[in-house]
């Protein structure tokens, strides 16, 4: 008989997929609105959208991710969630960054121009942003799985040390 907190089960891996799927799309949208609004460069568009993408995905993954909806320990979630995933959004931004200097190297950006629009989409710096976001997504399930949405006894301890 298969445990049920198995750390790859199918239904929380599915779930957490399409969970992440809504942050990741949420996270290109603004990096794209942040360069284009802000003239910023893609370097720095990676970690503010990626911290844009929190507030849906902390919401969603306590809805619909690990059983937690019920938890009753929301603020200590959130602690751990933000600790999660600030660590998470410096593998996204190093695993997006490195491959595109990589690249760029050697190759100029690759562009496709939207039907009908004139908005041209840089495919090269989609393609490094959804590397990194792979890293990432193992990274984000693995510790929200086994550390924020678990009770592990760290809350309480963190919470004595500052007090």
């Amino acid at each position: 008989m298969k445990k049920k907190s198995e750390l790859f089960n199918r239904k929380d891996l599915i779930a957490y997929f399409l969970i992440a799927g809504t942050g990741a799309l949420i996270q290109l949208l603004a990096g794209a609105l942040l360069k284009d609004w802000f003239h910023l460069a893609y370097e720095s568009t990676i970690l503010p959208a990626y911290f844009i993408s929190l507030i849906a995905g902390f919401i969603l993954t306590k809805l619909f991710a690990f059983n937690a909806r019920q938890s009753q320990q929301t603020r200590r979630e959130m602690i751990k969630f933000m600790m999660v995933a600030t660590f998470s959004g410096f593998v996204t931004w190093g695993f997006s960054i490195l491959p595109y200097h990589i690249i760029q190297a050697s190759y100029q950006d690759l562009f496709i121009q939207i039907p009908y629009s004139f908005k041209k989409v840089n495919v090269t710096q989609i393609s490094t942003t959804l590397n990194g976001m792979g890293f990432s997504f193992v990274s984000n399930y693995v510790l929200h799985k086994t550390f924020t949405f678990k009770s592990s006894g760290f809350y309480d301890r963190f919470k004595d040390l500052i007090k």
